[in-house]
């Protein structure tokens, strides 16, 4: 097996399809050969079963999730699932969403190319439409697959026969409330979501589908209206003895095969290995072995900050004016860092993530350019932070900024999480509805710090830095900056 020569496990671990008596997906299959897309016997399962139909030629299956580690190909069978609605199911609109604009324009690059190298396909297309936002291939008979990032309101006023729902484990409630109901009026609608393992409070809809598929197993009768799709490993706990053989053993080849059904065709075991020695072993079990982190119901997020109440202030109107203060936070695993700004907004205060990026090498070349450019009243760390080892570049005068970071003391945090929480409350804060800001706040909780709180993460794989260092700016920007310093202490505890 070293070699990478075996297959991965072509059938999910995880799997419930509803009753179907005939399928549209061997249709799907040889019109993706057609346009040079040969899909492994893993997609093709999931189309065949997916696209499975009624005695009445309605779907069998109205939602279809497919949960797949990355680099294993799930692109191929989105691209199958669009060419066939576009060119044999008549669907007058496909929406293929994803969480970031950049997936879903590569999305429809990727789609382009198979069509324009089709010329039988290529020929019935009236226009590949490029603005911005509004890509879209429009077909002379009028069918229409658009591609959006997803948004509060994007998808509203489209009566789409599909959604495809790229990046699932970024999906909660209000994209589904802007989305689904655009299928309202179609005969025969269908919903594909397509991700990897959940990463925490923001996999609502993914963890829903999940507990309902396996609900359906454990009980033994399929789902009525959901194909549910699941690549992953069952990894042994303290508790296994040591010759359990229920659970899979995360250094091993074979709990590869089974969350890698690419493995023989475009993933190596070899390849699997070098990740296996680079990633901590959280980063591996989830990114490559499919273990995932899942809300077990909605009251799992948005603890501190109710949803509603946060998204009411989101203005896209909003922007900070001089002065600026920034800040920044990463995560204790360094895995990731966010710098972000605050500035008066109308009579209250505007916040921001500036950057958020995964590691830790561009934080400060980043704030170096953004310092020349804004001349911010200060920038602030904490020092007892994880970003607190960036402090001396940050100063250094040929490195980094040539001035002082401002560190708040422990008393200072406390007032920082306050001022946070009240201006939400007061409806004095603005922002623009960043996703980073929005999942760090639906996965944070508080922490005792004296007799006040500070912001922590509820699970491991929650990364609050945007929403630690957009608090830390807002302190910034009124914060009296000539007292003593004391000895800085940790304040956003990541448990």
């Amino acid at each position: 097996m070293a070699d990478g020569s075996l297959p991965g496990w072509q059938a999910p671990p995880i799997e419930t399809v509803p009753p179907s008596v005939t399928t549209a997906g061997q249709e799907a299959i040889d019109l993706a050969a057609r346009a040079g897309l040969r899909l492994d016997p893993w997609q093709q399962h999931v189309l065949r079963q997916g696209m499975g139909e009624q005695a009445d030629g309605s779907w069998a299956a109205f939602e279809v999730a497919v949960n797949v580690p990355r680099q294993n190909g799930k692109g191929g069978i989105i691209e199958a699932r669009e060419l066939w609605g576009l060119f044999i199911g008549g669907e007058q609109l496909i929406l293929h969403s994803a969480h970031e604009f950049k997936t879903a324009k590569n999305a429809f690059k990727r789609i382009e190319r198979l069509i324009r190298g089709c010329p039988d396909l290529h020929k019935r297309v009236k226009a590949y439409r490029y603005t911005v936002g509004e890509e879209s291939i429009e077909l002379h008979s009028g069918q229409v697959l658009r591609f959006i990032a997803r948004s509060k309101g994007s998808g509203r006023g489209f009566t789409g026969d599909c959604n495809i729902l790229d990046e699932d484990m970024i999906l909660g409630d209000e994209a589904m409330d802007a989305l689904l109901p655009t299928m309202a009026a179609v005969a025969n609608p269908q919903i594909w979501y397509l991700g990897s393992a959940g990463i925490g409070a923001p996999s609502v809809q993914l963890g829903r589908l999940r507990r309902r598929a396996l609900a359906a197993i454990e009980a033994g009768t399929p789902d009525p209206s959901l194909a549910y799709f699941e690549w992953s490993c069952d990894l042994h706990v303290d508790e296994c003895a040591q010759d359990c053989d229920q659970h899979d053993d995360a250094a091993s080849d074979e709990a590869v095969l089974k969350s890698n059904p690419a493995v023989g065709f475009r993933l190596t075991l070899d390849k699997v290995a070098n990740e296996r020695s680079t990633l901590s072993a959280a980063g591996y079990a989830r990114e490559r072995l499919g273990v995932g982190d899942y809300p077990s119901d909605e009251a799992d997020t948005w603890q501190v900050i109710g949803q509603d109440a946060w998204r009411a202030l989101a203005d896209a109107e909003s922007s900070p004016s001089d002065p600026v203060a920034f800040a920044i936070d990463m995560t204790p695993e360094r895995s990731h860092a966010a710098i972000a700004v605050a500035g008066f907004w109308r009579g209250g205060v505007h916040v921001e993530v500036v950057d958020h990026r995964p590691g830790t090498g561009w934080i400060v070349e980043r704030a170096k350019e953004l310092h020349e450019r804004w001349g911010p009243r200060c920038w602030v760390v904490d020092g007892g932070g994880p970003a607190g080892s960036l402090i001396a570049d940050l100063e250094d005068e040929e490195k980094g900024l040539g001035v002082t970071v401002v560190q708040p003391k422990a008393r200072e945090i406390a007032q920082a999480c306050g001022q946070f929480y009240d201006a939400v409350t007061e409806q004095s804060l603005s922002h623009l509805d960043q996703a980073p800001l929005a999942s760090a706040l639906a996965g944070a909780q508080q922490r005792p710090l004296g007799d006040a709180w500070a912001w922590a993460r509820r699970i491991v794989s929650v990364d609050i830095s945007p929403l630690v260092a957009a608090t830390l700016a807002k302190w910034g920007l009124s914060a009296v900056l000539d007292e003593e310093e004391e000895e800085p202490m940790p304040w956003a505890e990541y448990g």
